[in-house]
This record gives C-alpha cells, structure tokens and sequence, in this order.
C-alpha cells in the first residue's frame, strides 16, 4: 500500500491496526501495544496464559506487513549459532557466513524463558545493538527489525528467568488477559470460519509497505514533548528510584527502581500515542496511559510487596496517584 496514492501514514497504520484487530478479538490494548512498539522501533514482550494468541497477533503482523517473519522456539538446548547464525566452511575451503533466524524482520522468540544465559546473552546484543558478532566479524540486522518474545508466567519448570539487563532491552512489557464471553464468542465464530475456508479460497491481503514505516517514525520523530510533560517523565522514573520521598509505601515496596532506559521508553511511547491519537505533540494523560507498559519490568519489589500480595502493576498505580502533574 502505498501512502502517496491518497492516505497518509496514519491513515495506514490505522488500517494496519484494525486488520490485525479481525484477527484477535478482544485484545485491542494489546494490538496497539504492538502498533506502538513498531513504531518506536523497540522490542516487546507478551506475557500471558497458553492459548491467548500472543503468537497468532505477532503472525498476523507479519501476515499484513511487507516483511520477512522468523520464528525461533526457545528450548533448553537451544545454541546462540541456532539463533545468530554461523560459518560453515565450504568444498573450496573458505568459511561462509549462514546467516541465523535473528536476521528477519519480525522475530518471533516464542517462549523466551526456556533457553540459557549463553542463547540470552546472542539475543541481547541484537535487540540493543542491531547487529551480531561472530568469529569477530560485525554483521548489520535490517533496518525494520523488532524481537517479539513471549512467555507464560505460570509454567515455569525448565525454564531460565530473564536477567535483568535483557528485561531493560524491551521497550514493553504487555501482558495479555482473557477476553471477555462476548469476545470469546467471536473467538468460535472466527476460528469455524477459517476451518471452513480454504486456503486456495482465501484471498491473500495485500501487504503494507515497509516504507509506510519509516515515514510514520519520521513523523513522530516531530512529535513535541514539551517540557511539562519531560519533567512529569523524569519525577515518575524518580519515584521508582526514591521511593520513600513519595510515602512510606512506596519506600516498602520498591527494591530497584527503573533505568534511563525507563524515561526513554516513556518518552518514545507517549510521542508515538499521541501521534496515534491525530496529535503532534504528547500531554501527561499520554504518558499515564503508556506508563505499567514501559515501566513494569524495570521495576524489582521488596519482599514485603510480595508479601502483601502486590504486582508491579499495584505499585505503579500509587506512584501514578503520588507524582503530580507538571504543570
């Protein structure tokens, strides 16, 4: 699609996000969550319970967009070659460089938590630095690329826990949820009636232009932050990091607060919402509505917050309500 034939950049992402919408109902939080990650050209990861279309929303991405998809199946056996790739020597003697499933453009990393520190360590230096190094040797990752990772939070025999240098990487953390029974009763009808079609019968649609991409970044590259608004971001990342100057339940329940990366993220994302939203400049409702995304894990909970039964969500709630809004 093309968007000097009549429709912006907005107009097509918009339409990118309502094909993906046909395809998973009742997560539309979750559709423009993605959207959003696309477009901030971060990385993301889904959380949520087996069977709630974490990888057919990341298909269907890939499905509607002009891209190249891999799939890497995180197991414990998994190598870091499996995913960067590696040289091969040929018949003539020379080694030749084969390049890994990391090299797409959207790269499914499907259960993410069952794989080592040593498979970890090849993938964080693709999603923050945009290449990989073997035997020595730089090679550059596309220019549109984006890690899609998931992970279930209940099951977690064989599995590794992220280390916290990589949970940085994500510029999201979106969790998924159940839909609710009237979704879930499109759900039935959805999937009886991709049974019923073929594939020979089902028209193919046509896919979106990566350029369409570009042009949408640049556009909210001019998104102003003003700088209420930057200070709203840094007092909110503050409070994760001082807790205690917010009341004394915030000082019990945060352990580590968030990084730089943390105020990058927000910044970056409430640029892109408000783009999202028709506006060419963010306000503190855009960050707030972004906020548990960017920053639920950067942030590590005292033992008493998990003794009271609280989710980084719950404490991010109250330092919401505790930092006020720059005026």
């Amino acid at each position: 699609m093309d968007t000097a034939k009549g429709s912006t950049a907005r107009d097509v992402i918009r339409d990118l996000e309502t094909r993906i919408n046909q395809d998973i109902i009742g997560q539309a939080r979750v559709v423009e969550r993605l959207i959003i990650a696309l477009l901030a050209n971060g990385n993301v990861l889904l959380e949520g319970l087996p069977g709630l279309a974490k990888t057919r929303a990341i298909k269907s991405l890939s499905k509607n967009l002009e891209s190249e998809f891999s799939r890497i199946q995180f197991t414990p056996d998994l190598l870091p070659s499996d995913v960067t790739g590696g040289e091969i020597l040929r018949s003539d003697g020379q080694f030749e460089f084969r390049k890994g499933p990391v090299f797409g453009n959207l790269v499914l990393a499907d259960e993410i938590n069952r794989a080592p520190a040593k498979v970890q360590s090849a993938l964080l230096e693709a999603m923050e630095e945009r290449h990989v190094t073997v035997a020595g040797k730089r090679y550059d990752l596309p220019p549109l690329f984006m890690v899609l990772a998931t992970q279930n939070p209940i099951e977690q025999e064989g599995t590794y826990p992220l280390p916290e240098a990589q949970m940085d990487r994500f510029l999201m953390h979106v969790h998924i949820d159940y839909p609710s029974d009237a979704d879930e009763v499109k759900v039935l009808h959805l999937v009886r009636s991709e049974q019923a079609a073929s594939e020979a019968s089902a028209p193919k649609p046509v896919k979106i232009g990566q350029q369409v991409i570009f042009d949408a970044r640049a556009e909210i590259d001019h998104v102003l932050t003003k700088e209420p608004v930057e200070t709203y971001i840094v007092a909110l990342v503050a409070a994760t990091r001082r807790p205690a100057e917010f009341g004394d339940k915030l000082g019990r329940w945060i352990a580590v607060g968030a990084s730089p990366r943390g105020s990058l993220a927000l910044d970056r994302c409430a640029r892109t919402y408000a783009w999202l939203q028709g506006r060419d400049y963010a306000t503190p409702e855009d960050v707030q509505a972004i906020v548990h995304d960017c920053l639920r894990h950067r942030v590590s909970l005292s033992y008493e917050a998990g003794a009271d039964g609280l989710v980084a969500d719950d404490v991010l709630d109250e330092v919401v309500r505790q930092v006020a809004v720059a005026v």
